[in-house]
């Protein structure tokens, strides 16, 4: 079987679940403290993937990993032109170049929709992450200092961002996502960026 970067389905929650859950029980990379069930994945992505892109990459039928854009700061007007991203990816697969291959996927659908930044938040020391941020092109733009406390300790995190594209006028409102999907464009990029990774 093919590698291949997709739209997620809600049947995906539980393989995602199982991905993002080490990253809360095992680590301060989330500042969940207790993983989310399958019922909650799947609730979240019910909530964002209409409006936002959300991918996972696909390996002989398994989901190795997942990336995603979520609002930033919903509730002003003036602020919907950017997004969060995050991209988590199974512990068995790392540095395989999935990760990039989800990002560069990502990016591209959100260039798409008229999104002009993007923002991630990495918390410190995470080397990998961003090493990986900062190759795609981010820029660190300031840390939050002892922001989470986890697991005994208070913990930083630096927000880096994206400038997805230069307008001086952006989109008068970024496109659905939901309707990317169905430009065989668009499957095109998504194949070739599956290839990059696995």
């Amino acid at each position: 079987m093919e590698n291949l970067i997709r739209s997620v389905e809600l049947a995906d929650a539980p393989a995602i679940r199982d991905i993002y859950a080490p990253f809360v029980s095992q680590s301060a990379t989330s500042f969940e403290v207790e993983p989310p069930d399958a019922a909650a994945m799947e609730k979240r992505i019910g909530d964002l993937r209409e409006q936002f892109p959300w991918l996972v990459y696909e390996a002989d039928g398994a989901v190795l990993g997942y990336a995603y854009a979520s609002p930033h700061r919903a509730a002003r007007k003036a602020y919907q032109w950017c997004v969060e991203v995050s991209v988590y990816i199974h512990e068995r697969a790392r540095r395989r170049g999935i990760g990039r291959a989800l990002y560069g996927s990502l990016f591209e659908l959100l260039r798409r929709q008229g999104y002009v930044n993007a923002y991630a938040g990495i918390t410190l020391p995470n080397p990998g992450s961003l090493r990986l941020h900062e190759s795609l092109g981010f820029a660190p733009v300031g840390i939050y200092s002892r922001i989470g406390f986890k697991f005994g300790q208070w913990h930083d995190v630096i927000w880096l961002q994206l400038r997805l594209q230069e307008t001086e006028v952006p989109v008068a409102e970024p496109l659905p996502a939901k309707g990317l999907f169905e430009d065989g464009r668009v499957r095109e990029r998504l194949r070739e960026y599956a290839t990059r990774g696995g």
